[in-house]
């Protein structure tokens, strides 16, 4: 008869087994859908980039994550990304959450982009670090595409203003532009941003390179990619939902 401890720990071993084979499956599910979006309703080949959003997940599924073919990771909290980046297999790591210019200092080493930059103010902090580093940090600029109250970002009308403003800045590069369509968002709202993104990037500014339109997530990564997306940042559809990782029992 087993103990409760050996219960315990069958139940804890079972857990896992689940995320593991959850993951695989939605990751396959993920790339399908991708490919399939893509062919559809664009050049087949385009290089459509699936980042790993990590927010509460732990370094064990993540690191099996990159065993499955992931090599990008989206970090949100400043403070939980540090306490676990150590423990990650080597991949390449972009921050995509709300940045406090007071931190931008312990990530400037670690990351590869900063996704969510939507002040001159942060723009500058990020230089200043970046300089003090002897590097140039890609960014990429948040639009709140719908303009909603609760969600971070520059609206769209002003976007074009803060790009030429950050192309003073000689250590931050504009790589792109990254947002979080509202909930249920019509094809119009996609097709703005798709328009946005192609009209800056036809201008030809330097020190500004339309590479990157950062859109699409759990819930609307297949209509992101039919409206141009290159990147969709995908957490709860491949890891599982946030409640369902904090189960412990």
């Amino acid at each position: 008869m087993k103990s409760l401890h050996q219960e315990h720990q069958t139940t804890q071993e079972q857990i896992k087994n689940k995320k593991f084979e959850y993951l695989v499956e939605n990751y396959k599910e993920i790339c399908y859908n991708i490919k399939d979006s893509n062919s559809k309703y664009r050049d087949n080949d385009d290089n459509i980039r699936i980042m790993a959003v990590t927010k509460t997940v732990e370094p064990e599924l993540i690191n099996f994550a990159i065993e499955q073919g992931i090599n990008l990771l989206g970090e949100n909290r400043v403070q939980e990304f540090l306490s676990k980046k150590d423990s990650y297999k080597p991949c390449e790591v972009q921050f995509i959450g709300h940045l406090q210019t007071n931190k931008v200092k312990y990530i400037i080493n670690d990351v590869s982009q900063i996704q969510s930059v939507d002040s001159f103010k942060l723009a500058q902090e990020i230089d200043r670090q970046a300089r003090k580093n002897d590097k140039v940090m890609n960014i990429l600029i948040e639009v709140n595409i719908g303009d909603e109250l609760s969600k971070s970002g520059i609206s769209k009308s002003d976007v074009l203003e803060l790009a030429k403003r950050i192309t003073e800045l000689e250590n931050v590069r504009i790589n792109g532009l990254m947002a979080i369509p509202p909930i249920n968002a019509g094809d119009s709202i996609y097709a703005s941003l798709q328009e946005l993104y192609q009209e800056i990037g036809q201008k030809k500014i330097n020190r500004i390179n339309m590479n990157v339109l950062s859109v699409g997530m759990s819930g609307d990564y297949i209509k992101a990619v039919k409206y141009g997306s290159n990147l969709v940042r995908i957490g709860t559809k491949l890891f599982g939902a946030r409640k369902y990782l904090e189960v412990s029992k």
